[in-house]
């Protein structure tokens, strides 16, 4: 499965690349002071933590005799959905339902030695903990629950929806209650803890040699941007965003998390800038100089639409890593603002633009353009807003118009 392929081609066709780069072409070419710049840019990015020994995790459930459910693991929950997932993890495993679960604070006196919630692991690691933790007590109800049944054995049974039954006889079904109280009345543990270490990681830090990656999350982003020739600055106008998330457990936390990582990225590239002063003093210390995002800086059309059959195998439910890939998703941003600088120019071999590209340095970078004598050389932008770059394919470099590939090193 050529995932980055599958990728490339749907961004290209979900934001109409073609069709609007010709529009954007009559745009230029009627507007001296305006110019539109189109981009599109793919990410491949590794998951796991390069420290192979942070790569693992723990969890603990506790089942009472009334049916609720205490689950505890060792992620973080900062704003990014974990703590929902770990519950929806649980409530799949267990086979009941989500609101009998209390989720409580991140503490190592119940789960000790936690790795960082970092490195876009949260998910993989604590989820794979909590499925854990969770089918080793499940384990013991599905014994006690075939006696229950009068089955011969508990290969058969389906835990589902506060309810286990067999699978050949679905009419004849306990309530998950009855089994807990049964697995108490018989001195029976209802709790466990959860473990998961990552498979086959191994790196080696001065050879830079091994497998530091358990898999990699891929996407793919086309940014439009109106650039004003006077100010420098410049307005996103449309996002089209095709993500790699694997089987999303949750697809509404995922498209969030894409969306807030893509935002942060643009910030990063076109605002976020450091600047001391002769003695050496940081001038940007605070939001009135310091400058993030905001609402006025979200595209005015923003689509971000998740990879379908994309499971992951040897995952949490088939699922990936959705922290930080997205992030790098917005360097489609920064060549948009360098293929519409391009268009204030004669055809320029070449677009130098700053990291931050702030309004001042893209200001600078269109009066060097304009400076610039015109060149005729086939890999230069010709004014229709879309900057060709050099991608590896694999096998032959080819040129694709507003692409830039983004090399990650493990770090």
């Amino acid at each position: 499965d050529n995932r980055i392929a599958r990728v490339w081609d749907e961004a290209k066709a979900n934001a109409n690349f073609v069709e609007r780069k010709m529009a954007i072409a009559e745009f230029n070419r009627v507007n001296p002071y305006k110019k539109r710049g189109l981009a599109i840019t793919p990410v491949k990015f590794g998951i796991s933590f390069n420290k192979t020994q942070y790569n693992q995790a723990g969890a603990l459930i506790l089942i009472y005799t009334d049916g609720s459910i205490q689950l505890n693991h060792g992620g973080t929950e900062m704003g990014q959905g974990l703590h929902t997932k770990m519950l929806q993890v649980a409530a799949k495993a267990l086979g009941v339902t989500i609101n009998r679960f209390r989720m409580m604070p991140t503490s190592t006196d119940k789960v000790p030695n936690t790795s960082a919630t970092a490195a876009s692991s949260g998910a993989d690691l604590n989820g794979m903990a909590v499925k854990d933790a969770c089918e080793t007590v499940k384990a013991r109800l599905a014994t006690l629950a075939a006696q229950m049944l009068k089955l011969d054995t508990a290969d058969e049974l389906v835990f589902e929806d506060d309810w286990i039954f067999c699978r050949t006889y679905p009419r004849d079904r306990i309530s998950f209650d009855e089994v807990v109280n049964h697995a108490y009345n018989n001195r029976v543990s209802l709790s466990a803890t959860g473990y998961y270490r990552t498979p086959n990681l191994y790196w080696d830090q001065e050879t830079y040699k091994g497998r530091p990656f358990y898999y990699f999350a891929y996407g793919a982003a086309v940014s439009e941007v109106e650039v004003d020739g006077f100010t420098g600055t410049f307005k996103l106008r449309q996002v089209d965003i095709v993500h790699d998330v694997g089987e999303s457990l949750n697809p509404l936390v995922d498209q969030g998390q894409v969306e807030g990582g893509f935002v942060q990225g643009m910030g990063w590239l076109t605002m976020e800038e450091l600047v001391w002063d002769e003695q050496g003093r940081l001038r940007t210390y605070a939001p009135s100089t310091y400058k993030i995002p905001t609402i006025s800086e979200i595209p005015e059309l923003f689509h971000v639409h998740l990879l379908t059959r994309a499971s992951q195998d040897g995952t949490i439910y088939g699922s990936k890593a959705v922290g930080e890939p997205p992030f790098m998703l917005a360097f489609a941003v920064r060549e948009a603002i360098r293929a519409a600088v391009a268009a204030f120019g004669q055809n320029p071999a070449c677009v130098p633009l700053a990291s931050p590209a702030t309004p001042e340095a893209t200001l600078m970078a269109i009066e060097q353009v304009r400076s610039q004598p015109p060149t005729t050389q086939p890999n230069s932008t010709n004014g229709n807003g879309a900057v060709p770059h050099t991608v590896n394919n694999g096998s032959t470099d080819e040129i694709v118009e507003g692409a830039a590939t983004i090399g990650l090193t493990p770090q």
